[in-house]
């Protein structure tokens, strides 16, 4: 039997990132032990940080600074939280940008552009919400419970979809078969 002890994750943090990637490393460190002390597991918690860092890079690379800031002088907001029935949702939203924000297919050789595609591959759910101020705000859910016991299991769901299926030992094939035909 295994014995679950809830503890409170806080409900929200917020906080504002330099546009540019100084902050990055700030915002990564406080997610990782807030989300630490409230009792959420490393999987998760490992999940949750790649994303933030994704969102925050894309937020710096691809949108402006809220505001009317010039780029590498305002702030972007990254902000998390674990709603009431205990979703982890981070969101980073910036000031807008040329493009909108989308999954890209960047060339094996590319330096870059698998941000989103990372974003799809570890996390729940993901959308991009506009605001009327013109700011964007790109949210994910990067696990529906972060109370399940089996939270951040997927890494294991992963790992035995792309392990080749075990083979018999030699010791149980027959080759008997396989050599009557050269007699």
């Amino acid at each position: 039997m295994a014995l679950v002890v809830a503890q409170e994750v806080p409900t929200s943090s917020s906080m504002a990132v330099p546009h540019g990637p100084a902050g990055v490393g700030k915002a990564r460190h406080r997610m990782r032990s807030q989300l630490r002390s409230g009792g959420v597991s490393e999987p998760v918690i490992d999940d949750a940080v790649l994303i933030l860092s994704e969102l925050l890079s894309n937020a710096c690379k691809h949108g402006r600074p809220l505001g009317d800031a010039p780029a590498g002088d305002g702030d972007v907001r990254a902000a998390w939280r674990v709603d009431a029935r205990g979703r982890l949702i981070v969101e980073v939203t910036d000031g807008g940008g040329p493009t909108r924000p989308a999954p890209a297919t960047p060339s094996v050789t590319a330096h870059g552009g698998r941000g989103l595609n990372i974003i799809t591959a570890l996390a729940d759910d993901w959308g991009v919400r506009d605001d009327t101020r013109g700011e964007v705000t790109v949210w994910v859910v990067v696990h529906v419970d972060v109370h399940d016991p089996d939270a951040g299991g997927r890494r294991a769901d992963f790992a035995t979809r792309v392990i080749s299926p075990a083979l018999p030992a030699m010791a149980e094939l027959d080759f008997a078969d396989a050599f009557e035909d050269l007699d």
